[in-house]
């Protein structure tokens, strides 16, 4: 998942060499090396391109930066009108991340894999609305809903802008080397059912069509984490190629969307970090479930950067001797 380099001593060396984190996830040479950092160490079937799901506000014109040990920070919200003038060449903007594709595809093996992926417009969202909605006096995802409850034309506008320029974002991807694009939803947890329809589902229906719109052919996951009360109908509804399912997501839910299509998910990063017998158990547990359908083997949500690497050979172990 995101970040998937940042348990690696190699790593740290190398992201301590950029202060700042915007800045080293637009440096492509840097970038690249963090990419293939577990490749190199691992083996893995596929890598996804180091990057973040905060440059898209930064291509719409809002500042970002990120505070050590606080997480990312996002300026005043551009209007709806000056960010419609850039989405479409939100592509161009993020040139630096199609370069870190072409360097890591020119690298990898052939029979492997490279994957490009964007935050979903409802998650980018929440973070872009957090600073008008400070004034509601609510956490980050609780305002930004909020938000939209006050204010749905507004919030609304901002998730069109979103679509389209993520769209323009992800083709610029697939046209730098990624062969497959992932969608990361990380908020779309606690949403009424009438919500996930507006501000997940519908969106996510748009960008993909959108993004094949603009000639992109290559699969699509989606990955609407903290929705497997929906996600049977969410895999009917949306024209992604995949789902990824959440650390959350019941076994026998995750065969019901197997048989629609492949899945992705879903081994808590909680438990990859305990390691032990406990670890052991749940990817025999996974194996068993979704072993015989289509399914890529991964974390349910990103790594933590204090696992053990001892526990990543853990489990490439024993997938190995499945």
């Amino acid at each position: 998942m995101r970040q998937a380099g940042r348990y690696l001593p190699e790593y740290r060396d190398l992201r301590a060499s950029t202060p700042g984190f915007i800045e080293f996830c637009l440096d492509p040479e840097k970038a690249a090396e963090a990419t293939l950092q577990p490749m190199r160490r691992f083996g893995f079937d596929a890598a996804i391109v180091f990057a973040d799901i905060l440059l898209i506000p930064c291509a719409l014109g809002q500042k970002v930066w990120f505070e050590a040990g606080e997480g990312p920070r996002l300026g005043a919200l551009p209007s709806v009108e000056s960010m419609r003038e850039l989405a479409s060449g939100a592509g161009q903007a993020l040139s630096e991340v199609g370069q870190t594709l072409s360097i890591v595809r020119a690298a990898l093996e052939p029979e492997r894999t490279l994957i490009g992926f964007a935050g979903a417009p409802w998650t980018v969202a929440t973070y872009m609305l957090d600073g008008e909605a400070r004034s509601i006096g609510k956490g980050e995802r609780a305002a930004a809903r909020e938000f939209y409850y006050r204010d749905r034309e507004h919030v609304t506008a901002v998730l069109d802008v979103l679509v389209e320029s993520t769209a323009h974002y992800l083709k610029m991807q697939a046209d730098a080397g990624a062969q497959v694009l992932k969608i990361f939803e990380s908020w779309a947890e606690g949403l009424p059912d009438d919500l996930f329809d507006r501000l997940v589902l519908a969106p996510h229906q748009k960008l993909v069509a959108r993004v094949r719109e603009l000639g992109v052919t290559v699969p699509l996951i989606g990955f609407p984490r903290g929705s497997a009360a929906v996600a049977e109908r969410y895999a009917r509804s949306c024209e992604v190629q995949a789902v990824a399912l959440d650390t959350a997501c019941p076994l026998d839910v995750g065969r019901r969307v197997q048989a629609i299509k492949p899945i992705q998910g879903a081994l808590d990063p909680l438990l990859l970090r305990a390691g032990g017998d406990a670890l052991d158990r749940r990817v025999d547990d996974l194996m068993d479930a979704w072993g015989q359908g289509p399914w890529i083997f991964n974390l349910g949500h990103g790594i933590l950067p204090d696992v053990p690497i001892a526990h990543v050979e853990r489990v490439l172990t024993r997938l190995g001797a499945q």
